[in-house]
């Protein structure tokens, strides 16, 4: 074995993907000192998105001050590498700034688009958004607005939609944004295909994780409702279908709808700004993982992700997951080689989160003891 190159999700709860990466390297080498081995964080565009770009790229943090969930100050940063402005939505609008106050009614994305628009006006050309962990379900309006999209009410006035006054929206101009943003692209990372709204959209789904109760539930879907039907009527475009427009509380819709942004799979935006296939394009083998092999892995999570580039390279791939659920025949003809759960059978969940570092060092210690011994076979 020549080179060996690591991208594993982290397994909630229990390891961060840099720690992961840190215990197959060390044992990695341990059987292959003579080898290369590299290990890259990845995130999906959740929580902790942007220190694995920073990590991955060497990209650099630009801190600034913007609008938190409920307009109170915030020190936050992006990462920026290039041209490139990596934001991660919940550094300015996440569940854990609302910590003990939760009201997605009220909480807005107005900090996201501060973000943005700094990036912009500092030179970037390409946006990449991680939609994870939003607290909020104003379907992007604060962003657009922070970004120069006017939203006028019955009597003509501007103002910036929350969840809750989402219905007051009347008419939508989108010149200004579209002027900030005319050299850019904005690409969502999403990995849900929540429609805007209805029974699997965002309220229905994600708002009583945020505090909502019923009766706001259905007043924020009817939100979304009149603002699709709004953006329709000024814009001539609809989101309904669009999958992943229920994401971050219908930001993804606002993204795609106002600021003309595309959604794209967590692992797709990673792959190419790492420029995979070159990294990859030499190795020997591709170790990956994520906490849970599931059907919904499938959908283009980060072990499937990473399967399917590699293959098409012809390069085999180990998963090495927590758990995984059902058969794997799905998963095999995706492009992984093999997977290898590490959980210990007869152990409780609690006992296995607090064991996850030794348990994945153990597993990778026989997996890579058994490759070297059909090398030297």
């Amino acid at each position: 074995m020549k080179k060996c190159l690591v991208l594993s999700d982290s397994f909630k709860g229990s390891l961060t993907s840099a720690q992961i990466g840190a215990i197959v390297q060390e044992e990695w080498l341990r059987q292959f000192p003579s080898s290369s081995v590299r290990a890259i964080p990845v995130a999906d565009g959740g929580e902790g998105t942007a220190e694995c770009f920073e990590e991955a790229l060497g990209a650099k943090r630009v801190w600034l001050t913007v609008s938190g969930p409920f307009g109170e100050p915030v020190s936050t940063f992006y990462v920026r590498h290039q041209d490139t402005a990596i934001i991660e939505m919940a550094k300015a609008a996440g569940l854990p700034l609302a910590e003990g106050r939760l009201n997605p009614g009220t909480a807005t994305t107005f900090g996201v688009g501060e973000l943005m628009r700094h990036a912009v006006l500092h030179g970037a050309k390409q946006l990449v958004l991680g939609l994870g962990g939003s607290a909020t379900n104003d379907a992007g309006c604060g962003m657009a607005a922070a970004l120069g999209v006017e939203f006028l009410d019955e009597k003509g006035q501007a103002f910036v939609p929350s969840g809750n006054t989402l219905c007051q929206i009347q008419s939508v101009e989108v010149s200004q944004a579209v002027d900030l943003l005319k050299e850019c692209t904005v690409t969502a990372m999403c990995d849900i295909d929540h429609p805007l709204y209805g029974p699997q959209g965002a309220a229905f789904v994600f708002a009583p994780q945020k505090g909502a109760s019923d009766d706001q539930v259905k007043l924020l879907d009817e939100g979304l409702r009149h603002f699709d039907e709004v953006i329709c009527r000024c814009l001539g475009k609809s989101v309904v279908d669009l999958p992943g427009a229920g994401a971050a509380g219908g930001m993804g819709g606002g993204i795609a709808a106002l600021l003309g942004g595309s959604l794209k799979p967590g692992i797709e935006t990673v792959l190419d700004l790492i420029s995979f296939e070159t990294l990859a394009s030499d190795a020997d083998l591709i170790i990956t993982g994520e906490g849970r092999l599931d059907a919904q892995s499938l959908g283009g999570k980060v072990v499937i992700g990473v399967a399917r580039r590699a293959k098409k390279l012809g390069v085999p791939v180990v998963a090495l997951v927590g758990d995984f659920e059902g058969s794997l025949d799905a998963v095999y003809q995706e492009g992984v080689t093999a997977v290898f759960g590490i959980n210990q059978p007869m152990i409780t969940l609690e006992e296995a989160k607090h064991r996850a570092p030794e348990m994945l060092r153990q597993t990778c210690r026989n997996l890579f003891l058994y490759t070297r011994g059909l090398e030297e076979v």
